[in-house]
């Protein structure tokens, strides 16, 4: 099956936010991912509300559930006890954790499985008991899948952003597709599904869906967006589909 996207619309919020304005639409974005055939939508609520706010989540939420109810919600975050509170009424259909310090400005490292699994393995069996597909955000580093496997997680996301980082060096882009291939593989034989997520482009994403034929989603935000002030969201959604091969 060919991998499917979801649309992460941080950079949207961040754009809104700039005033005390209510445009550009968060939820108005997108429905136009939606409706041009993105799987699913993704927000990062940081506890600063620097992008997405909190007054959003439920905005989102209804917009699913009245005009696309086969598409999923994914809400990504540090698992506080203050961030599962306001997630589990939104019941995302998938919650991605990340080993995030608050005042990150953006996600750039995954979980080490070996040391914070005990800590993610309660937090992984609440999230599914209400119903949420759980990813935990990981390195490229196949040593750590069976740690990974033994938090009882449903998936990993795989972070890209080094492989993001060599867009001006093919051979290092090769070496990064390897990591991350070897890493999926690694998953797959520990019964995890694989996602994948930062820095993907239009330009790179076809290399890493050819070296993970499993990879069931990638996230994209940055890029997707930075591309959709050129060519309009529907567009762009239509242009990365066709990377993660989807036919046109």
């Amino acid at each position: 099956m060919p991998t499917e996207l979801s649309v992460n619309l941080n950079a949207v919020a961040m754009l809104r936010n700039r005033r005390d304005l209510p445009w550009p639409s968060v939820t108005g974005m997108g429905r136009i991912a939606l409706e041009a055939g993105a799987h699913g939508l993704t927000v990062h609520p940081r506890p600063d509300q620097r992008h997405i706010r909190f007054s959003d989540l439920a905005d989102l939420r209804q917009l699913i559930d009245a005009e696309f109810p086969d598409a999923e919600f994914n809400i990504e975050g540090y698992p506080s006890a203050e961030f599962l509170a306001l997630i589990e009424p939104i019941r995302p259909e998938q919650v991605t954790l990340v080993p995030d310090d608050p005042r990150q400005a953006t996600s750039d490292h995954g979980w080490n499985f070996a040391e914070q699994g005990e800590q993610l393995k309660p937090i992984v069996e609440r999230l599914k008991g209400r119903g949420a597909r759980v990813s935990l955000f990981a390195d490229a580093d196949a040593a750590q899948m069976p740690a990974a496997a033994a938090t009882g997680a449903d998936r990993i996301e795989l972070y890209t952003g080094p492989y993001g980082g060599t867009f001006d060096d093919p051979e290092a882009a090769a070496r990064e597709v390897q990591r991350l291939g070897l890493a999926a593989d690694a998953a797959v034989a520990e019964g995890l599904g694989v996602n994948a997520g930062h820095d993907l482009t239009v330009a790179n994403l076809p290399a890493l869906v050819r070296r993970i034929p499993d990879l069931a989603e990638v996230s994209i935000g940055h890029g997707l967006i930075a591309d959709a002030l050129e060519h309009g969201m529907a567009g762009t959604v239509r242009r990365f589909l066709e990377a993660c091969g989807h036919a046109g």
